[in-house]
C-alpha cells in the first residue's frame, strides 16, 4: 500500500480510533486506517461504513510510515510499536485533534483535564455534576466514556468540557492547554508501556502544557509541574491544613473533621457520602476545580452531599450485622488500595479485613504490608497471584488463602466484626477470573444480597 505524503494515517481500530476516522471524514481529511492484527475486531464493520478508506492489517513496517503526513495513534498502541518510525512525521493522538478542533473555534469552549494513577473517574464524575449543577452546559468523556472526538460531534454546543485523560492519551498529546489542569496522584502502573516509573510520570506531566491553572496533591510530590512555566498559577489539595488561602486541605475540631480552603471551613466531613479519607481528597480537588471555575460554592457543596461515588470504586454495598461491605473493585493496582486502606481504615472503630488477589502485572505489593499491619485483621488472598501476596504480607498480619473471591467472602463474613469493614481492594487485574474488575464487583455485589433482609 502507497502512502501518500498528504494522508494521515490512523493506528489502532479500537474505539477511539473509530472516533478518530469519523473526526478524520467529517473534516474531509484523506487517511488510510491501520492495525497491527491480521483481523482486528470491528473490522468488517469499518469497511462496510467506509469502504472508500484503505485498512492495513498487520506488520506496519510494510507501511513506509515515514512518507505519512502525520500518524495517529490510538491509546491502545504504544508509541514503540515495531514499524512506526523514531522521526519523520508529527505523532499524535485522538486528544490533540480534540485541542486542535478546540482552537479553531472563534469562542474556545472551556477545558477542564484530569489525570491521576487513581480515582480520575470519580473526581472527573463529580466535576461534571458539579458543573451541571451550576447550569454549566457540560460534556465530560475521554477516558471514562465517550471518547473526546465523539463527544465534540454529539455536544458542538457545550461550553465545558471535563475529560478524563490517561497517561497513554496525554503522551501523544503535546499541548493540552487546558483552562484547569488537575493531576491527582502517581503510583506504580503501566510501568512496561512506559519504561518506568520515570517514562510514567514524564507522560502524565504532559497534562500542565499551556495549562492556565494547575491543582495539584501537596500529598504527592510527583503531582508538582516540573516546569513550572508551563502553568499560569498553581493551586494545590492535601490532607493537611492549606498553606494558603488559595489552597484545600483538611482540618479537625474535635471529632469533626472539615474540609478548608484556607482558614476557611467549607463543609464537615460528614456530609461527604462516599467513604475515607482518600475520597475527602477527591472532593477537595473537586471542590478547587469548581473554585477556579467560577462556579457557585453553595452548588458545589449540595452536589457533594448527593454524590454517592461510582461503581466499584469505595463502595459502599451493604452493612450486615454492624460490618461494612466495600467494593472497589476499580483497585486495580498498588496504588489504588493502599489509598483505599489508608482512608478507610482511619475511619474505623474496628478493623479491615481486605480481598485482594488477581493478576498482579509484576506489581510489588510491600508497600501494603505497613498499612495491613495498622488497619487489617485479616487479609484473604484469591486468584492466581494469591501466593505471591501471601508471601509478601504474612510476617505483617494475618493472611489467608483460597482459591477464588466466593471463597474469599464467605472467610470475610464468618471473621468481621462489629465495627469492621470488608473491602474488596485486590491490587491486582480481573482477568484470571473475571472478564473485567466490573464483573468481579457484580460478583461482590450479588453474593451479598443473599444475607440483605427482603423487603
Amino acid at each position: 500500500m502507497l502512502i501518500e505524503s498528504h494522508h494521515s494515517v490512523v493506528v489502532g481500530l479500537g474505539r477511539s480510533g473509530l472516533a478518530i476516522a469519523e473526526h478524520l471524514i467529517r473534516r474531509g481529511e484523506p487517511f488510510v486506517m491501520a492495525d497491527t492484527r491480521a483481523q482486528p475486531a470491528g473490522l468488517a464493520e469499518f469497511q462496510r461504513l467506509y469502504p472508500d478508506v484503505a485498512v492495513h492489517c498487520g506488520d506496519l513496517s510494510a507501511l513506509a510510515l515515514e512518507r505519512a503526513g502525520r500518524i495517529i495513534l490510538s491509546p491502545g498502541v504504544d508509541v514503540r510499536t515495531p514499524g512506526l518510525p523514531r522521526s519523520g512525521p508529527e505523532v499524535v493522538g485522538e486528544t490533540a485533534l480534540f485541542v486542535e478542533a478546540l482552537n479553531e473555534r472563534d469562542q474556545r469552549p472551556m477545558l477542564i483535564a484530569i489525570t491521576g494513577s487513581n480515582a480520575k473517574s470519580t473526581v472527573t464524575t463529580l466535576v461534571g455534576d458539579m458543573a451541571h449543577a451550576c447550569g454549566i452546559d457540560v460534556a465530560v468523556g475521554g477516558n471514562l466514556g465517550t471518547p473526546a472526538l465523539t463527544l465534540l460531534a454529539q455536544r458542538p454546543e457545550a461550553a465545558c468540557f471535563v475529560l478524563e485523560l490517561s497517561s497513554f492519551q496525554l503522551e501523544t498529546t503535546p499541548q493540552l492547554n487546558a483552562d484547569v489542569a488537575v493531576y491527582l496522584n502517581l503510583s506504580s502502573d503501566h510501568l512496561d508501556r512506559h519504561d518506568g516509573m520515570a517514562g510514567y510520570g514524564r507522560a502524565k506531566q504532559q497534562i500542565f502544557n499551556g495549562a492556565g491553572v494547575a491543582i495539584i496533591n501537596r500529598d504527592d510530590p510527583a503531582t508538582m509541574p516540573c516546569d513550572a512555566a508551563r502553568v499560569v498559577r498553581t493551586r494545590s489539595f492535601g490532607s493537611d491544613h492549606p498553606i494558603s488561602s488559595h489552597d484545600w486541605g483538611l482540618d479537625s475540631c474535635g471529632d469533626e473533621v472539615w474540609l478548608m480552603q484556607g482558614e476557611q471551613t467549607v463543609m464537615a466531613a460528614r456530609d461527604v457520602m462516599m467513604p475515607g479519607q482518600h475520597n475527602l481528597l477527591n472532593v477537595l480537588a473537586a471542590l478547587a476545580v469548581g473554585h477556579e471555575s467560577g462556579w457557585p460554592r453553595e452548588r458545589l457543596i449540595e452536589t457533594v452531599t448527593h454524590f454517592a461515588g461510582l461503581p466499584h470504586r469505595a463502595q459502599r454495598v451493604a452493612d450486615i450485622n454492624g460490618v461494612t461491605w466495600i467494593n472497589d473493585s476499580k483497585g486495580t493496582n498498588v496504588g489504588a488500595t493502599l489509598a483505599a486502606i489508608e482512608g478507610i481504615g482511619m475511619t474505623l472503630s474496628g478493623r479491615l479485613v481486605l480481598l485482594a488477589g488477581g493478576v498482579g502485572k509484576g506489581a510489588d505489593f510491600a508497600p501494603l504490608a505497613e498499612p495491613l499491619s495498622r488497619y487489617a485483621r485479616t487479609v484473604v488472598v484469591y486468584g492466581r497471584d494469591r501466593a505471591q501476596l501471601a508471601h509478601v504480607l504474612e510476617a505483617s498480619v494475618t493472611v489467608v488463602v483460597v482459591d477464588t473471591l466466593e471463597q474469599a467472602m464467605q472467610h470475610a463474613m464468618g471473621v468481621a466484626q462489629p465495627g469492621d469493614a470488608v473491602l474488596l481492594s485486590p491490587a491486582c487485574a480481573s482477568l484470571d477470573q473475571f472478564d473485567n474488575f466490573e464483573a468481579r464487583g457484580d460478583l461482590f455485589c450479588a453474593w451479598l444480597k443473599q444475607w440483605q433482609p427482603h423487603s
